[in-house]
Parts: structure tokens; sequence; C-alpha cells
């Protein structure tokens, strides 16, 4: 395991919270961080910009799940919706993913 992979699993265990990541039938549960919005993202007081949560790979490949468009992201009573994912490399090995999402319904 490399560098990257080991600082994203800690910062991750250490800052994350759990969340849900689903995609029709298949359902993963995960921990994801997800940093506050900036002042510059708030418009009274309320986030306008996309929401964002870094995961590891692990519990995404234990599921057999590859994130990407149209799923469905849980996290604590709010649901949102896919937009982009990114895979993180540790040399040419996929150790994490960025999660891109629009809604926050609920």
């Amino acid at each position: 395991m490399g560098q990257i992979t080991q600082s994203r699993k800690r910062q991750i265990k250490r800052f994350g919270r759990k969340m849900t990541l689903s995609v029709g039938d298949k359902t993963c549960e995960l921990i994801g961080y997800a940093p506050p919005p900036q002042a510059s993202q708030l418009v009274e007081g309320v986030a306008k910009a996309a929401f964002i949560a870094q995961i590891t790979a692990d519990e995404v490949n234990a599921a057999g799940i590859t994130p990407g468009q149209k799923m469905r992201l849980s996290d604590g009573p709010k649901s949102y919706m896919l937009t982009d994912s990114t895979p993180v490399y540790d040399g040419q090995v996929i150790c994490g993913w960025t999660l891109i999402a629009a809604g926050g319904t609920g």
C-alpha cells in the first residue's frame, strides 16, 4: 500500500461519516469525507455548490460497484445524485474516488 493510499485512508477514517452509495438493487455502505462548504460557496447560509465526497476504493470494490453518474449517494438524511466521479490513483492502482453530486433533498 502506497503513501497516498495510507494517507487517504487515515484522513477518511478520522474525518469521515457513514454514507450509502446505491445503483439499482446494489447498495454499498461506506465512509466518506465531505469537507464543509467554503464561505464563498454559501448564499444566505445555505450551500450552493456541488456536494463533493472523498471515499476509499475498498468498499466499492468489495461491493462490485464503480461509481458513476446517476447513482444515489445518501449522507444521513440527505440524498444526492452523482453527476461525476473521478478515480484517485496511487501509482497505477485506484485507491479512492472523488464523488461529485447535486441535490441534497431530504
